[in-house]
């Protein structure tokens, strides 16, 4: 937690759940994302945190923006990035949207299979595509494999295809896996990705960039190698695999950029056992899977949780939101320590909570507000 995110509660006191952002943890992000990949265009994955303040800063810095829908290309019109500074990426796209983003200026489409390729060759002409490819994202504590992505030899025929019908056959991309802890998990989606460019050399269409996802990830429970060490690895695997002719690279940082940037508040609602004999408490915060912690699912994002009682001796429990839903259990297979001291009406602090959580907030599911964000 930040001085200025501390100094912001203290003074503010703000009612229930909430998330808060500090920008000068993002503003000193995107410098160390520039300077380990220097070479490389940031994407900012606008799905990660979308909050205008936040577009306005990174557009003002000289970020680009990955965007998943015609809602996301124009948050990031609005905080001021042109249409060449952004991507339309995701692969599942209506051929209305393509139009409406093609409308828009935007010239950068993401495919991974033929029947989206014809929806961009008819609703967005001359465009540059590349053509997303499975990727294995082991080690990824959320990992994005088999929905997005095609096998390498299909996206071949796939770049192929959009070369045929007039569009500029232009890149690869993959993805390592959210939250990917290993910086040598680029190597073997780079090495997949220039058997694609050799082969389409040698059928006489020149690819020129590789989109290499994000992936990079927040501190959360356990440390992480800095984003320097990511750089070093990414460079060298482009080297292994490209030799000299090191094709245009990008990356799409969502969760690296603004995960450690926010903390929320919550409170203790209640603490029970299911019987007289369970050894196991129960707590129940007034956030959960439904009010923006929604990446605790399976256990795969394990939050920092601060409590006023920390230092106390502790003992292993179960978390739990407060929704009259029984999904809505953040930690269970693995409970958490927490302190035996904690009590009803204590306020507990979950940090590295900038990235997805108050765009997975519901709407009002149970009659709770969705998740408040201050930004500062």
């Amino acid at each position: 937690m930040t001085d200025r995110i501390r100094d912001f509660l203290r003074l503010r006191r703000p009612e229930g759940p909430c998330l808060v952002v500090d920008l000068d943890v993002i503003r000193e992000n995107f410098l160390n994302f520039s300077k380990a990949l220097p070479d490389s265009r940031v994407f900012y994955a606008v799905k990660a945190n979308p909050d205008p303040a936040v577009l306005k800063l990174l557009a003002g810095l000289g970020s680009n923006f990955d965007c998943a829908s015609v809602a996301e290309i124009d948050m990031a019109r609005n905080a001021g990035a042109t249409a060449d500074r952004i991507s339309y990426g995701n692969t599942i796209k209506k051929e209305r949207d393509v139009a409406a983003a093609y409308n828009r200026g935007v010239r950068l489409f993401a495919v991974d299979c033929p029947e989206e390729v014809d929806k961009i060759a008819r609703a967005a002409p001359g465009s540059r595509v590349f053509c997303r490819i499975l990727c294995d994202c082991d080690g990824a504590e959320w990992p994005l494999s088999r929905k997005f992505g095609c096998d390498p030899d299909m996206a071949v025929s796939v770049l192929e295809h959009a070369h045929r019908l007039g569009l500029v056959a232009y890149g690869i991309s993959f993805h390592v896996g959210s939250q990917q802890p290993n910086p040598d998990a680029w190597d073997i989606a780079l090495k997949s990705a220039s058997a694609v460019f050799r082969t389409l050399s040698e059928r006489g269409i020149q690819l020129r960039m590789v989109n290499l996802g994000g992936g990079f990830p927040a501190k959360y429970v356990r440390d992480v190698p800095a984003v320097k060490t990511y750089g070093q690895a990414i460079f060298t695997a482009l080297r292994r695999h490209f030799g000299n002719r090191i094709p245009e690279t990008i990356i799409e940082p969502g969760r690296g950029m603004v995960g450690e940037a926010g903390m929320i508040k919550a409170e203790v609602v209640l603490i029970s056992k299911k019987s007289a004999t369970d050894p196991m408490r129960w707590v129940y915060l007034d956030i959960g899977k439904f009010g923006g912690l929604a990446e605790t699912m399976d256990e795969a994002i394990r939050y920092p949780i601060r409590t006023p009682r920390d230092g106390d001796a502790t003992e292993p429990c179960v978390i739990a939101g407060p929704t009259c839903d029984s999904a809505d259990v953040l930690y269970e297979k693995t409970p958490y320590e927490l302190p035996v001291s904690l009590a009803i009406g204590d306020e507990v602090l979950i940090e590295g909570t900038g990235a997805y959580t108050q765009t997975y907030s519901a709407v009002a599911f149970n009659g709770f507000d969705p998740l408040k964000s201050y930004v500062i």
